[in-house]
């Protein structure tokens, strides 16, 4: 049983806003969403922070790795002037900073654990205790529905979050469905399958539902897409286009 809510504003507020910015979480709660996916990474001193590409020059302006600049810095720097102006300034967000403004406003999060390359184990130990710490009251009382959902392409990462903290569940994300995919996902003791939904077929969906796993699609944009992909037994889906997927779609 998926006891998540069916869909998630990508990065926060999917194209309406930048992407990873508690602008973007504002921007997704006014369309009505109260779940989001987003991405976690470490900076240079262990801190992990809101931030898809492990190198700057996308969202936010600068050179390097994130692996080589303290959290702090990187928290100072702008990450919404790329989007447009009205947004300039908004900063970086600190990831346990981000996870609280979410909790303390009822937003579900599907953390998804984006380690910077050689950083994985750690990453996942990490991002795994402060999720735990955060939602310490809800794994005591069973409320599974309120705890984050972490998810990773990288499986040690996955791993060193389930030796870190077994009782904040997993998922195994993966571009398309692999032949051995129930093998390694148990072997993760994860709890759904994330992938593409365009090398989804009707077939691989039925086995996974089949043998137990949650299923869930990135990144869905047409409503007749997400139409279908329900009809295959998904059970939920992160979109950008929050103007035209709306949370209680379907």
């Amino acid at each position: 049983m998926w006891p998540y809510p069916r869909i998630l504003a990508h990065r926060g507020g999917g194209t309406l806003a930048p992407e990873n910015t508690l602008a973007g979480v504002r921007r997704g709660m006014e369309a009505g969403f109260r779940a989001i996916e987003f991405d976690a990474m470490l900076a240079r001193d262990g801190v992990p922070v809101v931030l898809h590409d492990p190198t700057l020059g996308r969202t936010v302006a600068g050179r390097g790795s994130v692996a080589d600049i303290d959290a702090l810095d990187l928290a100072a720097r702008d990450a919404g002037s790329w989007f447009g102006p009205d947004y300039a300034g908004e900063p970086v967000p600190l990831f346990a900073e981000f996870a609280q403004y979410c909790k303390a406003h009822g937003v579900w999060m599907n953390i998804e654990i984006k380690p910077v390359p050689g950083h994985d184990v750690q990453t996942g130990t990490v991002v795994a205790r402060l999720a735990a710490a955060l939602f310490a009251d809800e794994i005591r009382a069973g409320r599974v529905e309120r705890v984050p959902l972490l998810s990773s392409f990288s499986e040690a990462a996955l791993q060193a979050a389930r030796d870190a903290a077994p009782a904040v569940p997993r998922a195994w994300l993966t571009s398309s469905i692999p032949p051995d995919w129930e093998r390694r996902a148990r072997a993760l003791d994860a709890v759904a399958i994330h992938t593409d939904h365009k090398r989804l077929t009707a077939a691989a969906a039925a086995q996974v539902k089949a043998a137990g796993f949650g299923l869930f699609c990135y990144t869905v944009n047409a409503p007749a897409r997400a139409r279908e992909l329900f009809g295959w037994g998904v059970d939920g889906l992160c979109t950008d286009r929050i103007d035209l997927i709306p949370p209680d779609f379907c």
